[in-house]
């Protein structure tokens, strides 16, 4: 008797211990479950904070891309694919996998499909067969930017019917080419705009199809398209479509909708198909505009006033303009430079304005969209970004900066000081305008664009400006012959 009761002691304490075991798994299962609902899948604090920081979730990175006199973003929302399946991410390369929509940037979703496509214009609609269900999307490359995507029309990508009594619309007009649906709304008609948004975008995505590519413009204004025809006539063999209004209904085998966004004025040659990087776009440019010159070289004809480097100064009249333009042409003139002044503006003719910009060596203007022309210099020219008083570095940064070195463009910076601007003219010494500049950054965009970029003009000291162009001269060929000949 007393063995038994041992035994089953015994079994007590193993029972009890089992028990208290399938408790704590069943609490751990518990909580996996309840992580993996409630917390980032396969991101640290850190990763998610790193994350944040890389997609401008602050106020600067917002803004950077509104600088060249434009309207501001709104980062509020307003722009992405709606669907039932949630949108992923899909590198390059990963093509066969990928969804029918995915996002390319953080910036830039895309669709493509094969098969029956049918489109129709007017109601910004793509018949797809097949197609599991119906997506949403807005062609531009700033699709959380509600401001822009207001301007933006939706296009749905929808599976083709096969209900007898609502029969698919019948083909109207049939291609073996891509279609290629983009907008052109949004901030178009800003240079960098026009070119950051709309442009390079359109090149990452349609260069692959060398040609065999029709672009549906939705959104079209027939100046813009005009402005660029040569682009587009440099990247399509097909007619351009404004498909907005077009009663009709064109069929493909393979469709693209909305451009891809690598990054601020520029490619990323990693993530672009083989042929697509902006030295690649640089060439398409100089072949649509009939630009002479690839590199920045003197000529070789000893009479000819092309041996002296060219400077271009991009002039300003409404805001940030040059109050002393005429002393520095003087001054550069002194320095050996072939002086030209030039404007542009949304009325420039861009052959005529390219083929100027492409006969420098250099070229300075106060920070603007007038700077976007540096797509046509030559490789090895130099570009100097005279940037406004207030605090703006990271605004000259982000928009020329960084884009000139894919370009193969020497970059340098002017930094106007206090007594280089008319702001101290208009504001006492202890204003924070002057003082304190980062105060009036928080106060938001609106309020750093009033001030630093749409009330102030410049007058840089004509003696440091000077050793500016000095230095520009002696990264060109030019002064380095010079310094050979001495």
């Amino acid at each position: 008797m007393k063995s038994n009761r041992n035994l089953s002691r015994a079994e007590g304490r193993r029972l009890g211990n089992a028990a208290l075991i399938a408790f704590m798994l069943g609490s751990l299962l518990l909580l996996s479950v309840i992580r993996a609902r409630f917390s980032p899948i396969g991101k640290t604090g850190e990763d998610i904070k790193a994350e944040e920081k890389q997609q401008g979730m602050v106020s600067k990175g917002s803004a950077k891309l509104e600088t060249t006199d434009e309207t501001p973003a709104d980062t509020s929302g307003g722009g992405g694919v709606s669907t039932s399946t949630p949108v992923v991410t899909v590198d390059a390369p990963d093509r066969m996998s990928k969804p029918v929509c995915y996002e390319t940037s953080r910036r830039s979703d895309t669709c493509e499909a094969a098969g029956d496509v049918r489109v129709q214009g007017r109601s910004q609609t793509i018949h797809v067969s097949p197609l599991d269900h119906e997506w949403k999307v807005k062609p531009y490359c700033r699709k959380h930017d509600a401001f822009a995507q207001s301007h933006v029309k939706e296009w749905t990508l929808r599976p083709l019917s096969s209900d007898v009594a609502a029969p698919p619309p019948q083909c109207t007009v049939n291609s073996s080419a891509t279609a290629f649906v983009m907008s052109t709304g949004g901030f178009t008609g800003n240079l960098f705009h026009d070119y950051t948004d709309v442009l390079i975008p359109a090149f990452i995505t349609a260069h692959r199809f060398a040609g065999e590519v029709q672009f549906l413009v939705s959104s079209f204004k027939s100046w813009w398209t005009n402005r660029y025809l040569q682009i587009f006539q440099q990247l399509s063999k097909h007619e351009v479509i404004d498909i907005d209004n077009d009663d009709e209904v064109r069929c493909f085998s393979n469709v693209v909708v909305g451009p891809t966004f690598h990054k601020e004025l520029g490619i990323d040659a990693s993530k672009a198909p083989p042929g697509s990087s902006m030295v690649d776009f640089r060439a398409m440019l100089r072949g649509a505009f009939g630009l002479e010159r690839a590199t920045a070289e003197p000529s070789g004809d000893r009479w000819d006033i092309r041996r002296r480097p060219r400077l271009l100064i991009i002039a300003r009249r409404s805001s940030r303009a040059f109050l002393n333009e005429r002393a520095m042409a003087d001054m550069a003139m002194s320095l050996g430079f072939d002086v030209r002044v030039g404007e542009p503006d949304i009325t420039s003719d861009v052959s005529k304005f390219a083929r100027l910009v492409n006969s420098a060596d250099v070229m300075v203007g106060v920070h603007g969209a007038g700077l976007t022309n540096m797509v046509f210099l030559p490789a090895g020219a130099v570009l100097i970004q005279v940037v406004p008083y207030g605090g703006l570095e990271w605004l000259a940064r982000s928009t020329f900066q960084e884009p000139s070195a894919d370009m193969q463009i020497h970059y340098m910076e002017y930094m106007i000081q206090l007594d280089e601007t008319t702001l101290s003219e208009q504001y006492p010494k202890d204003h924070p305008v002057l003082k304190d500049p980062a105060s009036i950054h928080k106060q938001g965009w609106d309020a750093l664009k009033t001030v630093y970029l749409d009330k102030q003009n410049v007058r840089p000291h004509l003696g440091r400006l000077k050793i500016t162009f000095m230095e520009a001269l002696k990264l060109l060929p030019h002064g380095q012959q010079q310094a050979n000949n001495n």
